[in-house]
């Protein structure tokens, strides 16, 4: 009820402004018919009138910008309120079994297992807005090593693998290292690794039916590393390819009302490309037909 609220204020917000502009466009054209001769008083109130029009253009367009930031930091405080209820609530769950009855050894080490699951997903949400705070300062890390970034990709492989409890071949990789014996990279390498970990997570949580994901790593030249996470997932309306990775925006939420997560991965990956002088971006054919998303960064930052 509150989206199809935002949504009429929204269309009333650009009606009024188009029935100003109108009304504003008719005066305009009838006081230049009657003062058409007086040249000085024409030329002032034409600067008049598109000052007025510029002006009525903005407002809209700030006031539409506004109601959908709004739109989209309620929707970021339910996901995350969701992230961190449903996992405290499990917990809390486990912990009154335990305090409420006997249980065996093997029972109680499942119940202990699940409890840290669930402890590691809280702190996975925490982290991500924490990082995305930092994120939108939009400063440069304050030091930079070179490492191997294939490692470092690897790593996240193995990672997402343990978290999201999938088979081997659900995650595959590849790299062309071009003649090179390794993918050598100057960054932070927390950053990176959660620029990483973000891509290859959405690539899981957007694969609901069936994970199968290729991550490829390539050195096209002496100056760039790429990598691109391509799934076989829901895929992107090519009109929101770009909007993905703007804070708090999350695609299709109506119809993947089951999927995890605050909106916040794909914007903070984006924050680590720019502050390492690269670059990220999507490519889709549209829905059902899956998502490649490429991480672009200089071999060095200057």
């Amino acid at each position: 009820m509150r989206i199809i609220s935002r949504q009429k204020a929204i269309y009333l917000v650009i009606t009024l402004g188009a029935c100003l502009v109108v009304a504003a466009v008719a005066l305009n054209v009838g006081w230049v018919i009657l003062n058409w001769r007086q040249e000085i008083k024409l030329f002032l109130g034409v600067i008049l009138f598109l000052a007025i029009i510029a002006g009525l253009v903005l407002n809209t367009i700030f006031l539409v910008r506004e109601i959908r930031r709004n739109e989209q930091h309620d929707s970021f405080i339910n996901a995350v309120t969701h992230e961190l209820k449903t996992p405290i609530a499990s917990i809390r769950l486990y912990l009154q079994t335990l305090q409420r009855r006997e249980v065996d050894t093997a029972q109680r080490r499942e119940f202990y297992q699940s409890m840290l699951v669930d402890t590691e997903r809280l702190m996975h949400t925490v982290e991500q807005v924490l990082k995305a705070g930092e994120a939108a300062q939009r400063k440069r890390p304050a030091q930079l090593f070179p490492l191997e970034f294939n490692s470092l990709v690897r790593e996240c492989l193995e990672l997402a693998r343990t978290r999201h409890h999938l088979q081997p071949e659900a995650l595959e990789y590849s790299e062309s290292l071009n003649g090179s014996s390794s993918a050598e990279v100057a960054g932070d390498p927390e950053e990176l690794r959660t620029a990483v970990s973000n891509l290859i997570d959405n690539a899981v949580k957007y694969s609901p039916d069936h994970v199968r994901i290729a991550v490829e790593l390539e050195v096209p030249d002496a100056e760039h590393v790429v990598l691109r996470v391509r799934d076989h997932g829901v895929g992107i309306p090519q009109h929101e390819l770009k909007r993905i990775f703007k804070r708090f925006y999350r695609v299709a939420p109506r119809s993947l009302s089951s999927v995890k997560g605050t909106g916040l991965g794909l914007f903070i990956v984006r924050a680590i490309a720019r502050k390492h002088g690269g670059q990220v971006f999507a490519e889709s054919e549209g829905l059902g037909k899956g998502t490649t998303v490429t991480l672009e960064l200089p071999r060095s930052v200057e």
